[in-house]
C-alpha cells in the first residue's frame, strides 16, 4: 500500500471522470491517504471533520443513527466512490459514521488543500466541483426513488406491513 494516491485510480472515481491525465495527477498530489483494517473508523456521525472521502479501494459501511440512537448500515461504499460531499462543500457536521468492510484505502481532500487548486488550476477546481454535484445529485435521486417505493409499498398496503 501506498503513501501516494495513484492517479489512475483518481481518474476512475465518481469525482474524477471528467479530468484528464494531467489534471488527475494533479488532484493526486493534494490527496491524502488513509488505510483502513477491518473495522477501522474513518469518521464519525457529528464531528466537524469536513474531508472528502474517495475510496480507492475496498468497501466502507456508511452508517447513521436512527430515531432510537442505534447506528444502522445505510450504504455500502465501493472502491471509486466518494463520501462527504455536503460536509465538504458546506463545511458542515458529518452525518453519517464510516468504517472499514475489511481493509481499504481512502484518498482524502480538505477543503484547504482543494482551495489551493483555485488559483492555479481552476478548470480542474471546476470540474470537480461539476463531479460533486453530479455525486450529489445521484445520491438525491436514490432517494427519492426509495422514499416514493416506500409509500407506493404503504398506500398498497394501507399501512399495514
Amino acid at each position: 500500500m501506498s503513501d501516494i494516491a495513484d492517479y489512475k485510480l483518481v481518474r476512475n472515481s465518481s469525482v474524477g471522470t471528467e479530468l484528464t491525465e494531467g489534471e488527475a495527477g494533479l488532484l493526486a498530489e493534494k490527496l491524502g491517504v488513509r488505510h483502513l483494517k477491518d473495522g477501522g473508523l474513518l469518521v464519525k456521525e457529528g464531528e466537524a471533520d469536513q474531508t472528502l472521502f474517495i475510496l480507492a479501494s475496498g468497501k466502507i459501511a456508511v452508517t447513521s443513527k436512527d430515531a432510537g440512537g442505534v447506528n444502522k448500515q445505510v450504504y455500502t461504499m465501493t472502491a471509486g466512490e466518494c463520501a462527504g460531499t455536503r460536509a465538504f462543500v458546506e463545511q458542515s457536521p458529518r452525518k453519517a459514521t464510516l468504517h472499514a468492510l475489511g481493509d481499504a484505502e481512502v484518498y482524502t481532500l480538505t477543503p484547504a488543500d482543494f482551495e489551493s487548486l483555485l488559483d492555479a488550476h481552476p478548470h480542474l477546481a471546476f470540474k470537480v466541483m461539476r463531479a460533486l454535484f453530479r455525486v450529489t445529485h445521484a445520491n438525491l435521486s436514490r432517494m427519492n426513488q426509495e422514499t416514493q417505493e416506500l409509500s407506493n409499498y404503504i398506500s398498497k398496503t394501507q399501512g399495514r406491513y
